[in-house]
């Protein structure tokens, strides 16, 4: 028998912070709204699950003081007590050394070579004249190189981004160093590190896991009336001038005045029926994947450190992190510590295919040769995640043109977050998102086109908090 068909003002597709925030906004309204999610829990990339009894997140995260003052106060309104402000405590391989991270230039000079701080200093100095009267930066190597100087361009971010995205810096678009650095001059980089204050140096977690801030926007929002559907995928979207549909893999059909989308923007385009041209375009917005090896220690703690950052090609994570580190908790056991090692990768490539056993001692077998604790995991759990960074190739920009502009002559719906934008955000900017958003929407759950389009310009001034 075919399930009935629901009825809303607004379907909302995808239950990470994005699509949570909205609905929960738009339910404030009085708006029916319905949150469809595949996954079998709310979430997306900031859910937080178990392992060995200790509650994990997909990698290291933080909520930054960059937050917006509306939606940080909305937060803090529900997690209470369990949103901690929590100090800084990270560290960073270079040259064989750790140094802290955020850096701060003492430590930089103390911790690292001479000879590679006295090149640091020296790009310093001349980042006042280094480029000028040269054309616009054409790919993210020369905009560090221009922008920060060659010591850092060819020993920290020409092989970081090399592993995050699969790609040489010199094949990657500028348009990634705007949003993931932002730093203009060598010089600009130094005074962030020694004024940032509070903001760089401590960072909201809640007591439960990152987890604990969509699991609070889908409670809040089903109190305000909201439907929250997980285990529903979408198998196709359509929208015209009379109204909107949404089927899911269960056989349902969601009729709606209006679709709100977070999915990666080249799903949409193949759920709702693009023309091939834009298929083809939409074919060519990449994204790294990425696996989660989490090693289960029988130690109370693996290190003092939140987090390890790692920049070298040969060294396979990306970074390393201990959740037990980013919070205070008397739910976490005593006598266990869980380390995640983020490993970016390609779909079906060794890391993607290995078993948890093979990743575990790999990972192992790589800390150790960074001079880090390796001992033997009383158990290993992995995760692989398809989606994690949009990859800023060269010409993306044209790519992501044509499918954004296909996407905003859909009647009745609108895309945005973090997937349905390809941006390289945080989760205050994916809240920030659709705070913009519900606050654009007319009574309908279309959104105002005009002060949509303001919100859009805002977002491309987004810049990634590490």
């Amino acid at each position: 028998m075919t399930p009935p068909p629901t009825s809303a003002d607004v379907v909302v597709l995808g239950a990470g912070p994005a699509g949570l925030g909205a609905a929960y906004r738009l339910a404030g309204r009085g708006l029916a709204v319905r949150v469809l999610e595949r996954a079998p829990a709310v979430g997306g990339l900031a859910a937080s699950f178990d392992v060995a009894g200790v509650r994990v997140d997909h990698g290291s995260h933080r909520l930054h003081h960059a937050t917006p003052a509306p939606v940080a106060g909305t937060l803090r309104a529900l997690l209470g007590d369990d949103l901690q402000v929590r100090t800084r405590n990270g560290r960073i391989r270079m040259a064989g050394r750790f140094v802290r991270f955020p850096p701060s230039p003492p430590d930089l000079v103390r911790r690292l070579p001479p000879s590679l701080s006295a090149a640091l200093a020296r790009d310093v100095v001349a980042g006042r004249w280094r480029g000028r009267g040269a054309s616009e930066p054409r790919t993210f190597d020369a905009a560090v190189r221009v922008a920060l100087g060659p010591t850092l361009a060819s020993r920290f971010y020409a092989p970081y981004v090399e592993k995050l995205f699969g790609l040489p810096p010199a094949q990657l678009s500028p348009e990634l160093f705007r949003r993931r650095v932002g730093a203009r001059r060598s010089g600009s980089l130094v005074r962030r590190a020694v004024a940032g204050g509070r903001a760089r140096r401590t960072f909201m977690y809640p007591r439960r896991g990152y987890g604990q801030i969509p699991e609070a926007l889908a409670d809040a929002a089903v109190a305000a009336g909201a439907a929250v559907d997980t285990g529903s995928e979408v198998t196709a979207i359509r929208c015209d001038e009379h109204g909107a549909v949404v089927e899911t893999a269960d056989g349902r059909h969601h009729e709606a005045s209006a679709v709100w989308s977070t999915l990666p923007l080249p799903l949409v385009a193949r759920l709702a029926g693009a023309p091939d041209g834009v298929r083809a375009a939409a074919d060519r917005l990449a994204t790294r994947a990425m696996v989660l090896v989490y090693l289960v220690f029988g130690a109370a703690r693996w290190t003092p450190y939140d987090a390890h950052y790692f920049p070298e090609l040969g060294v396979p994570m990306s970074r390393v992190s201990e959740p037990k580190n980013y919070r205070t908790s008397t739910a976490d056991p005593r006598d266990l510590t869980v380390v995640c090692a983020e490993v970016p990768c390609r779909v079906g490539d060794d890391w993607w295919r290995s078993g948890a056993q093979e990743a575990g001692e790999r990972v192992r077998d790589a800390l150790a040769r960074e001079s880090l604790p390796a001992p033997r995991p009383v158990h290993t759990e992995v995760r692989r995640v398809r989606d994690v960074y949009p990859v800023y190739a060269l010409g993306h920009e044209a790519a992501f043109a044509a499918v954004d502009a296909w996407a905003r002559t859909l009647p009745r719906f609108v895309h945005f977050g973090r997937q349905g934008l390809f941006a390289h955000d945080n989760t205050h900017h994916a809240l920030a998102m659709a705070w913009a958003a519900a606050d654009a929407a007319r009574p309908d759950g279309q959104v105002d086109a005009a002060a949509w389009s303001r919100a859009r310009a805002a977002f491309a001034a987004h810049v990634v908090e590490d």
